[in-house]
């Protein structure tokens, strides 16, 4: 006589793991408590001020001055962490120096050094009697107090992102196919623009939206070298604590909540190019 095995609903074939009802429940709720609820306490907030109220503080001369050298600095920063972040991820997994590993462990800095620590030592690198300001400054370039200054706190904070989401993708990248390029006559940059760069794409594009996201919510290390002067170094983050200091709670809500919608914004517009991305190439493949 067969045994017949008991067949399996499709439910219970997709449980992976033991227990994923329950580690999915504490993981939801755990979000739920620690992201979620404030951000949607933050958007209540803000909803609750009126549209009037709400377009009065966003227009208002200083808010939009902050708001303007907060997304000049954060794209600016963005930048050249993109090309930097880039270039020594390539470093790192493509060539073997004495120091690599140090190199390596010194990209993660940014990540545990406390933004307050990194802004008082930009300040005294970048001062006139620093480093790096007594060299400038006879120069007649000044970084402390100016948009430069900011444009440094954030490109340091927000460095490692573009090298870190790059560079694991670059590492499990096979050779020969770059080597069957180069067999069939392909320049050193076609070979990287044809062949690399849609593989490291969408995780590429993750750290630049990832930097340019830090940039925007950065504070410890940038009110320390920018001087924070109204209308010219002050920055959107240090003007929402401003307006908490003075009690005018939907002045800073209404400006915590344009930084957050701007964050989401990016990250919807990425993860929507990254989910592109895969699917040309899936398709290529």
């Amino acid at each position: 006589m067969s045994l017949a095995m008991p067949s399996l609903s499709p439910a219970r074939r997709r449980r992976v793991l033991p227990g994923f009802g329950l580690t999915m429940g504490v993981t939801l709720t755990y979000l739920g408590i620690v992201v979620l609820i404030p951000v949607a306490a933050l958007v209540v907030k803000g909803a609750g001020i009126g549209p009037a109220r709400f377009w009065d503080i966003l227009t208002a001369p200083r808010t939009l001055a902050a708001l303007r050298l907060t997304l000049t600095a954060a794209a600016i920063a963005t930048v050249i962490n993109a090309l930097y972040g880039l270039l020594m991820a390539w470093v790192l997994v493509r060539y073997q120096f004495p120091g690599k590993r140090v190199l390596d462990a010194l990209m993660d800095i940014p990540f545990a050094l406390p933004t307050a620590v990194a802004g008082l030592a930009l300040s005294a690198l970048f001062a006139g009697n620093g480093w790096y300001g007594a060299i400038l400054e006879p120069l007649g370039i000044q970084v402390v107090y100016t948009l430069a200054g900011v444009v440094i706190a954030m490109t340091f904070t927000s460095l490692p992102f573009v090298v870190r989401t790059v560079q694991p993708v670059l590492e499990d990248l096979d050779p020969q196919i770059e080597e069957a390029a180069r067999t069939l006559g392909a320049e050193p940059f076609t070979i990287f623009r044809r062949v690399v760069l849609p593989v490291i794409f969408p995780a590429y594009l993750t750290g630049i939206t990832l930097s340019f996201a830090r940039s925007l919510g950065e504070f410890g290390a940038v009110i320390f070298i920018a001087g924070n002067l109204p209308m010219k170094t002050e920055i959107a983050s240090l003007l929402a604590v401003i307006r908490l200091e003075e009690y005018d709670y939907n002045g800073a809500a209404a400006i915590a909540l344009v930084l957050l919608v701007i964050a989401l914004a990016l990250l919807a517009v990425s993860n929507l190019l990254q989910s592109r991305a895969l699917r040309y190439k899936a398709d290529a493949a």
